[in-house]
């Protein structure tokens, strides 16, 4: 009986320790401590999907209050091995926990005890060792309803032959972070990695990458590469303790990736191109499309600061990743101008940087379409740009469903106003509204304005939200404050034009002048273009229609006017079926 009683006694005593110790894991604030700097080395196993880290970070506490507790997440196919103060094993409790910023769909969360609370704004440095396998997993986007196809070639983060590729967060958490839980399905993912990309600005990180196999390999990653070192098989050694390292830094620590392979590199001035051997026309095409809009490139953002760097992925079907000048890319022959158009997009990453994401990759994307306008003109630009228009009416339909929702019950309060632009953390906005943000800029200000407050930017000085439309509009000798409300400061949605009247009068000398209503019955304004069409060809002006209103402009043509109509296609609209309207010629 005793025996039976000191057997509920320790049950009940383990229950309590168990409860103490869930309760400290829930009550953990993972966004106290962020991580200022990592020092790690990580060891890589192709051959056997392997990865093997330790090293340290250190750790700063950003909340206001002492913190005792901490969490550590990687990857859910890693196990954490020690953590440790000092050279001392501390406490902590190794769990799964649930979020989409891995591939997986979790991490491995270790919810460290310190020995002493740490002070607001004081630092602890740990060491840490982990270790598992990086095994290719779409577990997040399959439960979504993703097509198995589609999910792997877009999460193809992978330890293997012949080719390693890892991304860093919100692909694989190869090293330790610390998020509370972000979803795809509920759209708190990007969000998430967005603002956790600001808290870790001004962190640095150096990896020491190193492989094991039989065969020499290139490690290529998009941090600052300190050196490689290369191990030399002593007397009696095996083939498989074959070994190199290649140092990396990154800063600030963005997403930290790389990939490893028997690389053969193609080394030009601009570009170097890691591929495989049977990729090497590919690999001359991707350098000779680089060569190629190079000037075009240099005389819109400058001459590329950096080499851009093309790095081949494992399958000919995986989604491409940039970052920064560094492309990881199924190599592949292709048409040659969707080629020059890739490498137009990182020339620029190399050329013009900004902490902005609207400035950074809003150019990347309109210098996408100034080469496609380069090459075969103004329609083709425009045709290229309205591809992307259907994901962004999506995104601003979005925006506005949420606005309603939030607006006030009475019927004349103001909705409110969503974030702009600047400080959106859509994808979407970022690449495709910023990409016809600047169009139309360009519009309206001319190439040699916008070029110049271009060439007069400088990131470090980026400090103030208004700090490039300041320099745009000292270029321009224009008050442009009505476009940077509604489309940066505001997100006031898309423009809805319509030709709400057109009226042709006969002049005494034989022409025809054509007086257009066009009505936006859109909240944001823009200057668009207005066309009178007439047997023959057509005429154009420009004209400014602010949201909710109307707007009027006179067009001469020298024929019979056929039809009226506004945008070229150059400003995004909500809805582009009304655009158009016939004209009926006078008796």
């Amino acid at each position: 009986m005793r025996a039976f009683q000191f057997l509920v006694f320790i049950l009940h005593l383990l229950l309590c320790v168990l409860c103490v110790l869930c309760g400290s894991a829930f009550s953990v604030d993972r966004t106290a401590f962020t991580f200022i700097h990592y020092d790690l080395e990580v060891r890589i196993d192709p051959d056997g999907h392997a990865i093997a880290a330790r090293g340290k970070v250190r750790l700063r506490n950003d909340s206001n209050a002492p913190q005792r507790n901490l969490t550590l997440q990687i990857s859910s196919s890693l196990t954490w091995r020690m953590i440790e103060l000092n050279g001392n094993p501390l406490e902590y409790v190794s769990n799964l926990y649930t979020t989409d910023i891995d591939h997986t769909g979790a991490v491995t969360e270790a919810v460290v005890t310190l020995p002493a609370a740490v002070a607001p704004q004081a630092t602890v440095e740990l060491e840490v060792g982990y270790s598992g396998q990086v095994t290719q997993d779409a577990a997040r986007l399959t439960r979504l309803g993703v097509p198995g196809e589609t999910a792997v070639h877009s999460d193809w983060d992978r330890v293997a032959e012949p080719i390693t590729a890892v991304r860093g967060i919100g692909y694989v958490a190869w090293y330790p972070v610390s998020l509370s839980a972000a979803s795809m399905s509920e759209n708190t993912l990007f969000p998430a990695l967005d603002d956790w990309k600001r808290s870790q600005h001004d962190t640095s990180m150096r990896v020491n990458l190193c492989w094991v196999g039989e065969s020499n390999l290139t490690v290529v990653a998009n941090g600052k590469a300190e050196g490689v070192t290369r191990h030399a098989l002593g007397a009696g050694e095996e083939a498989a303790t074959n070994t190199g390292c290649s140092a990396y830094t990154f800063a600030p620590v963005a997403v930290p990736s790389f990939s490893i392979a028997e690389y053969t590199p193609l080394i030009r001035p601009a570009i170097d191109v890691f591929h495989l051997p049977p990729q090497g026309p590919a690999a001359q095409e991707y350098a000779l499309a680089a060569e190629k809009v190079l000037p075009f490139e240099t005389d819109w953002f400058g001459a590329p600061k950096m080499k851009v760097t093309v790095a081949q992925l494992p399958d000919v079907g995986d989604a491409p990743f940039e970052s920064g000048p560094l492309l990881f890319t199924p190599l592949v022959l292709a048409d040659r101008g969707a080629t020059q158009l890739r490498m137009m997009h990182q020339l620029v990453h190399a050329s013009f940087t900004s902490p902005r994401p609207w400035i950074e990759e809003g150019l990347a994307h309109f210098a996408q379409a100034l080469e496609r306008e380069h090459e075969n003109g103004r329609a083709a630009a425009i045709s290229y740009m309205r591809t992307f228009l259907p994901p962004l009416q999506a995104a601003e339909a979005a925006v506005a469903q949420v606005s309603d929702a939030r607006a006030p019950a009475s019927a004349t309060a103001a909705k409110p106003n969503a974030p702009g632009l600047i400080a959106s953390t859509d994808e979407v906005m970022h690449r495709i509204k910023a990409m016809y943000v600047w169009w139309m800029l360009r519009d309206m200000v001319g190439d040699a304005a916008l070029k110049q407050a271009l060439k007069k930017y400088r990131p470090a000085e980026d400090k103030d939200t208004a700090y490039m439309p300041g320099l745009i509009a000292q270029a321009s000798k224009r008050n442009l404050e009505w476009f940077f409300d509604d489309w940066l400061y505001r997100d006031r949605g898309l423009p809805d034009f319509r030709v709400d009247a057109a009226f042709p009068r006969a002049t005494l000398n034989g022409t025809y002048v054509v007086t257009l209503t066009v009505a936006n019955d859109g909240d944001a304004a823009a200057e668009v273009l207005v066309f009178a069409r007439a047997q023959g060809g057509q005429h154009q002006k420009k004209l400014l229609v602010k949201g909710k209103s109307k707007a009027v402009e006179r067009i001469e043509v020298p024929a019979t006017p056929t039809e009226a109509v506004v945008n070229d296609g150059s400003v995004p609209e909500s809805n582009t079926t009304n655009n158009a309207l016939a004209v009926v010629a006078p008796k």
